[in-house]
């Protein structure tokens, strides 16, 4: 970790997370929970369940009865093959909100210090008549706006909230809806200073495939992980783990990932097109064992990709990356298929491709590959 500091735990478990999706548990959970093995850390998970939908609610029950579960990691890693089972500690329960509410507004008001969240790609939407004032919020802006200003009036210290939705400045869309709600419901100037003074709200970047749940309880997940977190004055991470970098801006990982992960994803599958290959390649890994894709591939990103990029961020290093993104495009365990990836595929190369031409403009770099990808898009 390149920066902040450790938070010490209190007794109850400190952290609230929001979601038990396989994500979470097969992400920031067994990060927190190796720091804690490494004695690195001693903050442990509340984890919050928040959905209408039956599975979530039995999800929910089996965490509670089954909180310590089986993380399956599968990939490779260094060269080698990696197929290995963890047990995840980190979590020492979970509460469905609908069902507990009083508890889980007693368990924030009195020992949580961060706020984690994964709500999908929705999770930051409140629907039409939902309102903090109601005995039972339903979404879960109204949920977490309720609970900081219960925690406000009970005097209590602000928290860092590290929200893993993927949605650029995630931390600071957050804190602009908490204002907005706060102002709207609550018309407390003080609490929304306290919001904006007293609390973290931090940006931060997740980067890990999970590839499946684990029944009844657990998931499996490749070795490769990263959570990049965007330094604010006052942090303390609650883990430690060498999977977390906690950096001063987050854009070089953002346009990283973009633009070598994602991007290499979408050429593949516009050659796959192009070549008429359909019939021939159906998943990641056996377009990277197709020297006439992977050569495709290659190409692109050693002569345009990793140049534009090394001019932009030469801080990072992009060519470890490229390497760590081919073993992960190689793992023989994932049946990652080129026709799921083709979904939205012209909407999602114009997305990963543009910002890459504006980057080669910027540094007066030739780019034709990359422009030939794009003409008449």
């Amino acid at each position: 970790m390149e920066a902040g500091s450790v938070a010490v735990s209190e007794a109850k478990p400190s952290i609230l997370q929001f979601g038990v999706g396989r994500f979470l548990l097969g992400h920031v959970d067994a990060l927190i929970s190796d720091s804690l093995a490494w004695g690195e850390s001693e903050q442990r998970i509340m984890a919050v369940q928040g959905s209408p939908r039956p599975e979530g609610r039995e999800k929910a029950r089996q965490l509670m009865a089954q909180p310590h579960y089986p993380l399956h990691i599968r990939g490779r890693q260094a060269g080698r093959e990696i197929d290995e089972c963890q047990r995840i500690k980190s979590v020492a329960g979970c509460l469905i909100a609908d069902e507990q509410w009083p508890e889980l507004e007693r368990l924030f008001v009195e020992a949580t210090t961060h706020v984690v969240s994964n709500t999908a790609d929705r999770g930051f939407e409140i629907p039409e008549g939902d309102s903090p004032l109601h005995d039972l919020p339903a979404s879960f802006p109204c949920r977490l706006i309720r609970l900081l200003h219960t925690r406000y009036l009970a005097g209590g210290a602000g928290v860092t909230l590290l929200p893993c939705e993927l949605i650029p400045q995630n931390g600071r869309v957050l804190q602009a809806l908490m204002r907005s709600l706060a102002t709207r419901f609550y018309a407390d100037p003080a609490f929304e200073r306290w919001l904006d003074e007293r609390c973290l709200w931090v940006d931060t970047l997740v980067d890990r495939i999970v590839s499946a749940p684990l029944e009844p309880i657990g998931a499996v997940a490749e070795p490769y992980a990263l959570w990049a977190i965007r330094q604010v004055p006052g942090l303390e991470m609650p883990c430690r783990h060498p999977a977390i970098r906690v950096v001063d801006d987050l854009t070089p990982f953002e346009q990283q990932k973009l633009h070598i992960l994602n991007l290499s994803h979408s050429w593949l599958v516009d050659q796959w097109r192009t070549q008429a290959l359909e019939g021939e390649v159906t998943f990641v890994r056996e377009a990277m064992a197709d020297p006439r894709l992977r050569g495709s591939l290659e190409a692109l990103l050693d002569e345009e990709v990793l140049p534009v990029l090394q001019a932009a961020s030469p801080e990072l290093d992009h060519v470890a990356y490229r390497a760590q993104a081919f073993e992960r495009f190689e793992n023989p365990f994932l049946d990652h298929r080129l026709a799921d990836i083709a979904a939205n595929h012209e909407e999602k190369l114009k997305r990963r491709l543009s910002p890459l031409l504006a980057l080669a403009d910027t540094h007066g770099l030739a780019v034709p590959k990359l422009r030939a990808g794009l003409a008449g898009r």
